[in-house]
């Protein structure tokens, strides 16, 4: 990007609530410019109320954004996205969760999920360039479904290998790549600084 402004990271957590030692949070206190979308309080369930608190943090944040999201926020951020109320520069899309179908024992059924407003999953090309990081052992995606899901957005796709669901029940903690996978998309070729001022 043509700009002398970082820009803001932007980090978009799943269902959890605040994990000390998951990799998102260890990545925010490594960074200067951030900020966290925060937990719900209630109607911890609703895409609706996600993607509010998404909109609420982008549209307080000056100058450009990129957007680092993983599981169940990778779906918030594309569902924002479908109406997104201002320009990004790029997103970091890591393990999305697969909320088209059925999860294991102790995660939201499909028939919650879709109560609450999660599916169809976006198959339309996202506005702003991204990296989907897939691995091939996630308990909540199949490798070929990320597969598809980052073809249909126009995701560059980064086969991670066996991470699990990349948190810290697969030992993830700190997530060293994510830091060159952030650099990579903060360099990737997006909308001018002008045009992503333009959209506030």
């Amino acid at each position: 990007m043509e700009s002398a402004i970082e820009p803001t990271v932007v980090i978009v957590p799943g269902l959890r609530d605040h994990v000390p030692d998951h990799w998102q949070t260890v990545l925010a206190a490594e960074l200067d410019r951030v900020r966290v979308v925060p937990p719900l309080e209630r109607d911890k369930l609703s895409l609706a109320a996600r993607i509010a608190a998404l909109d609420k943090v982008v549209t307080e944040t000056d100058g450009p954004i990129v957007l680092v999201a993983h599981s169940a926020g990778v779906m918030i951020s594309v569902q924002w996205a479908q109406q997104a109320t201002r320009a990004v520069h790029s997103a970091l899309l890591a393990t999305p969760a697969d909320v088209e179908n059925p999860f294991p024992p102790g995660y939201p059924t499909t028939e919650e999920l879709d109560l609450h407003g999660w599916n169809p999953i976006p198959r339309r090309r996202l506005p702003f360039p991204s990296i989907v990081a897939a691995s091939t052992t996630d308990p909540l995606a199949s490798f070929r479904r990320v597969a598809g899901l980052a073809e249909a957005w126009g995701s560059r796709l980064v086969d991670l290998g066996d991470v699990g669901h990349l948190n810290p029940a697969s030992g993830y903690g700190p997530w060293p790549q994510a830091q060159s996978l952030l650099r990579e998309a903060i360099d990737m070729t997006a909308r001018s600084a002008d045009a992503v001022e333009g959209a506030r």
